[in-house]
């Protein structure tokens, strides 16, 4: 038996179609069944968008309010995407080819769609510039970071692109501003168990196999603040956050560590100051070496307090 293909409709401005399978029943009004389905969503609200052709079928035929529907159906629906707060940055492509894209994402921007946020992330602005549809991140950082962002725009390459991740031998390296403390040893190999904090949006370190590592120097210093390169190995939430919080060294503009600042109050005029700045890794296809640097740049340390 040939195996079932999901067919799903184009995206509309950069926005997937989300999909639900019609399960037993007598639905001789597809009305009937979203009202049921999705009882959150009030009915007259999916009848306007029937009205407004927002459901279609797996071959992309356009559902009417009455249509039949039968078990076992997929039947895609595009979401109403309320109005967003605007991210006034902008991404930059600094890669292309058939399989990947190499992003710069500016602060604030999150990588995929979440809570408030839909149009203003950067998958579906890419998904806007490129006109894709296929367009995956293959690993991610945090809203609050900025730097580089790998794509895959090819579903049958993607996996293999993934499993360098998975296998931690791809070469990661962050810059990050935070104050400067001549007194550790530096440099610094923290290796510790991280998970979930007091609050949900917060990690913390614990007792445990380590599950966490990070390379840890400065580069440069001013007396107050010390530019630092972190490597890590591992890929846990928030770790370079919490490996250098834990080190009594917070991370300059960090509203989530030590202490968690009230949603909604970003500052764009003062961005979390960490920034994948690059990353190098073996093409999995092709041999090659690959390695790319962000464009991007954290506040320079002549412009941050200096010691009276």
């Amino acid at each position: 038996m040939a195996r079932y293909r999901p067919n799903p409709p184009p995206p509309r401005d950069g926005l997937s179609a989300s999909c639900v399978v019609v399960p037993k029943g007598d639905w001789t009004a597809a009305l009937d069944f979203f009202a049921w389905r999705f009882s959150f969503v009030a009915r007259s609200e999916w009848a306007q968008r029937f009205a407004a052709g927002d459901v279609v079928d797996s071959e992309g035929a356009v559902l009417q309010s009455d249509s039949v529907l039968h078990t076992g159906q997929r039947v895609y629906y595009f979401r109403d995407v309320p109005a967003e707060p605007a991210i006034p940055f902008q991404e930059r492509i600094l890669w292309q080819d058939e399989h990947l894209v190499v992003v710069d994402k500016p602060h604030f921007l999150p990588v995929i769609p979440s809570g408030k946020y839909v149009r203003e992330t950067l998958l579906v602005r890419l998904g806007q510039t490129l006109g894709s549809s296929t367009l995956a991140p293959i690993h991610r950082i945090d809203r609050d970071t900025a730097g580089l962002v790998l794509f895959s725009r090819n579903p049958a390459t993607r996996d293999a692109y993934a499993r360098l991740f998975r296998d931690h031998v791809v070469r990661k390296t962050y810059h990050a501003i935070a104050r400067w403390n001549p007194d550790l040893p530096w440099p610094i190999q923290r290796h510790t168990r991280i998970a979930v904090g007091s609050h949900f949006m917060q990690q913390t370190e614990v007792e445990g196999v380590p599950n966490a590592l990070t390379t840890i120097r400065p580069l440069q210093h001013n007396g107050t603040f010390a530019l630092y390169e972190l490597q890590p190995v591992n890929g846990q939430r928030h770790q370079l956050r919490v490996h250098m919080n834990a080190l009594g060294l917070p991370l300059l503009n960090d509203g989530i560590y030590p202490e968690l600042t009230a949603e909604g109050s970003q500052d764009f005029e003062n961005p979390l100051q960490l920034l994948a700045q690059s990353i190098s890794f073996t093409d999995p296809l092709s041999g090659e070496l690959r390695r790319f640097e962000s464009q991007l740049q954290l506040r320079a340390l002549e412009s941050l307090n200096r010691p009276s």
